[in-house]
């Protein structure tokens, strides 16, 4: 794994809801996770995204226990966005405090009743699309998530572009499209953050998907850091 400059992208993330990871995985490391899509011991659910109307494609979560380069991020990028999440929850008034450590984390995660792992892999191909949404699995959640590019646009695929909206109080919509290549990352909000107004602080929703693929197939990598109920 590439080393981000970590107090630069906390920088990013904090004056836009979204900072970019170049090179985060090398070529080796998105082979090796594209080629478990296919391998359903390592999964503990594959959810269809037209059957829920989510979109279309599909998605496999990852069972317990997580391979090790997912646990590594999960544990890694974790630490360095802490400093970040505890302050947008002083900043939006909220009375929690995320723990040192990932493991912390989780385990209280887990005594709040959410024990299934989150991490997945999702898959696209010709057609394919991910609805506008937001991914809260109960009452506890980080506030930021990772999700990491496994195929190569113009290669591998055409079409299929991360997106993000922004709602502020009183405006409309606001829309980002991410430039990903493969290994590139992009970390972003799970579904609010602070932003500095005449009065303070107030809370800005945020949703992310992904346009349709029109060419090939589109694997990526999603590491959410609270685990699901």
């Amino acid at each position: 794994m590439t080393a981000p400059d970590w107090a630069q992208l906390r920088g990013q993330l904090d004056a836009e809801g979204v900072a970019l990871l170049p090179g985060l995985l090398d070529g080796a490391q998105c082979a090796d996770l594209r080629g478990l899509y296919d391998q359903p011991e390592r999964f503990r659910s594959r959810i269809q995204m037209e059957r829920y109307r989510f979109g279309r494609g599909e998605y496999q979560y990852f069972a317990a226990p997580l391979p090790s380069l997912v646990q590594a991020l999960r544990e890694t990028v974790y630490a360095q966005l802490l400093p970040l999440a505890n302050d947008w929850a002083q900043r939006l008034g909220e009375t929690r405090r995320y723990p040192e450590t990932h493991a912390q984390f989780v385990a209280q995660c887990h005594a709040a009743g959410q024990g299934r792992p989150t991490p997945l892999l999702l898959r696209y191909r010709t057609g394919d699309y991910n609805c506008l949404h937001q991914d809260l699995y109960g009452a506890l959640a980080f506030p930021l998530q990772l999700v990491v590019l496994l195929s190569e646009p113009g290669v591998d695929f055409e079409g299929g572009e991360l997106a993000l909206t922004e709602q502020r109080p009183r405006a409309q919509s606001r829309l980002r499209v991410l430039p990903l290549r493969r290994g590139d990352a992009a970390v972003f909000a799970v579904h609010q953050r602070p932003v500095q107004g005449s009065r303070g602080s107030h809370r800005v929703q945020l949703r992310h998907g992904v346009s349709t693929v029109t060419r090939g197939e589109r694997l990526a990598l999603g590491v959410i850091f609270h685990d699901a109920s």
